[in-house]
């Protein structure tokens, strides 16, 4: 058995641990980075990068055959979705030298192609290899939840981390879940020429604003997606290319399967009780500094920290630790600033609090504002006028916002920024945007903020007709 003292031992390498890997090893510290599957973690393998490039491909073929009122004649694309996988592949494989394990040994980090366990309170062994260190970060993410459904055993079943590799289009795609993964799935593969049915055992989207999520979902059965509401699956049967869904509303059959019903954390192969460490289903139970609650020398990361479980907070929480971790310094997470999207066409971003949430905690004091797309000139020029923003403010200074519509996951980035530097809305508001723009939309919506407060003021009509009158 080798041994190997060290600073840092990272147990995967996903966002939050090879952010903190490259992070730690240039600023001095010694680092072991144990990945026992893909470098890059689920993000770039079967989560985030695949699932965007084959919503490209769908986005595609849909402009192709829906190009409105602008002029050019619509066509029935001709999609080859073996190519379009090709496409999702190609993607990876350009991004893929960028998390590689060539790139972090040239940071100076010994890279262990093994998962890693704890054997004690400060050490891990990964294969023949055991691991002392003085920190150790739990990065190892987590997987798709396929619920014990009864018969699910005896058919085919695609989750995130098998569609991608799937070369024969579905004839009929089931997709049992309607959060985010499943929303984005059902489009994009109706998009390529499959029929789709979601089946949700509550509500589609339903952690969403519900005004926002309608936006999104009319859409998509507009396209035509068939969404069942309130269906808990209840048995599956039937054998590959004609799978039954049981449901009290009914029996649906299709020839693919998708379970998109949630994640779940990947801890149970570390032996955290060998390390002393506390954890549930959740994930590891730490504190606001991502420190285990009962082991101070482990802290977790990303989706095994058990908050968001999104790519872009395991970077985040990156920082955090190396705060921490390589400087002594207090350092704890905040979510209030943390924007999310779901990439449906339209898209919807959320950053903050909901409508709902923002109500149920400031009540009275809460100020909603909405600007509607159809009113933005660059999305009547484009034929993008399907969806609003709206913007919850308390004291001058926004608290949330949600956006449904055309490129959404980008505008929200306005929000987060405010959100997280608690600007007020007069910095948007005194923002000057290229015109014309879709973003532009952020600022009518801070404007309309703003309007009744001088436009229907009969102390700011006083004071203008004062000026009027006296001032030379």
């Amino acid at each position: 058995m080798n041994r190997i003292k060290t600073d840092v031992c990272i147990i995967g390498a996903g966002s939050g641990g090879l952010s903190i890997a490259a992070g730690a090893s240039q600023m001095g510290a010694d680092v072991v980075l144990l990945e026992g599957h893909k470098m890059g973690g689920d993000c770039l393998n079967f989560g985030c990068v695949p699932s965007k490039a084959l919503i490209a491909a769908g986005k595609q073929a849909y402009a192709m055959g829906h190009t409105g009122d602008l002029g050019v004649k619509a066509v029935d694309p001709d999609v080859d979705y073996a190519a379009a996988k090709d496409h999702v592949h190609k993607v990876i494989e350009t991004i893929a030298p960028v998390d590689s394990q060539e790139r972090f040994e040239g940071f100076g980090i010994n890279v262990i192609r093994e998962y890693g366990k704890f054997i004690s309170p400060t050490e891990v062994q990964a294969g023949d290899t055991v691991i002392e260190a003085r920190r150790f970060i739990v990065a190892t993410g987590s997987g798709p939840f396929v619920p014990p459904i009864p018969g699910l055993d005896s058919v085919d079943v695609y989750t995130n981390e098998n569609i991608f590799d799937l070369r024969e289009r579905p004839d009929h795609l089931i997709v049992v879940g309607g959060g985010p993964i499943g929303m984005e799935m059902a489009q994009a593969h109706l998009r390529l020429g499959s029929k789709v049915t979601v089946i949700e055992g509550a509500k589609a989207m339903g952690k969403d604003d519900p005004e926002m999520a309608a936006v999104v979902l009319d859409k998509l059965r507009a396209e035509g997606v068939e969404i069942i509401e309130g269906a808990q699956a209840d048995k599956v049967s039937g054998t590959t290319g004609a799978i039954t869904v049981h449901t009290p509303k009914g029996d649906f059959t299709g020839s693919h399967l998708l379970m998109a019903v949630g994640r779940k954390v990947n801890v149970e192969n570390l032996d955290l009780d060998k390390a002393d460490v506390k954890w549930g289903r959740g994930g590891v139970e730490v504190g606001a500094n991502l420190r285990s609650v009962t082991n101070k020398k482990v802290y977790a990361v990303g989706d095994v920290a058990g908050g968001l479980q999104f790519t872009h907070v395991a970077g985040y929480h990156a920082g955090v630790v190396i705060k921490s971790m390589l400087f002594g310094l207090p350092s704890k997470q905040r979510t209030d600033h943390i924007p999310w999207a779901t990439y449906t066409d339209p898209e919807l971003a959320q950053v903050g609090l909901t409508e709902a949430q923002a109500q149920e905690k400031f009540g009275s004091k809460l100020e909603v504002v909405r600007f509607p797309y159809h009113e933005n000139d660059r999305a009547i020029a484009e034929g993008k006028t399907t969806g609003l923003i709206k913007v919850m403010i308390v004291k001058g200074r926004p608290v949330g916002a949600s956006i449904a519509g055309a490129m959404a996951g980008e505008l929200i980035s306005m929000w987060a920024m405010a959100i997280a530097n608690k600007m007020k809305m007069s910095a948007i508001a005194g923002t000057v945007l290229p015109y014309p723009t879709v973003s532009e939309i952020n600022k009518r919506a801070a404007g309309a903020y703003f309007s009744p407060r001088l436009f229907e003021s009969s102390t700011v009509k006083r004071v203008v007709g004062l000026v009027q009158r006296w001032l030379p």
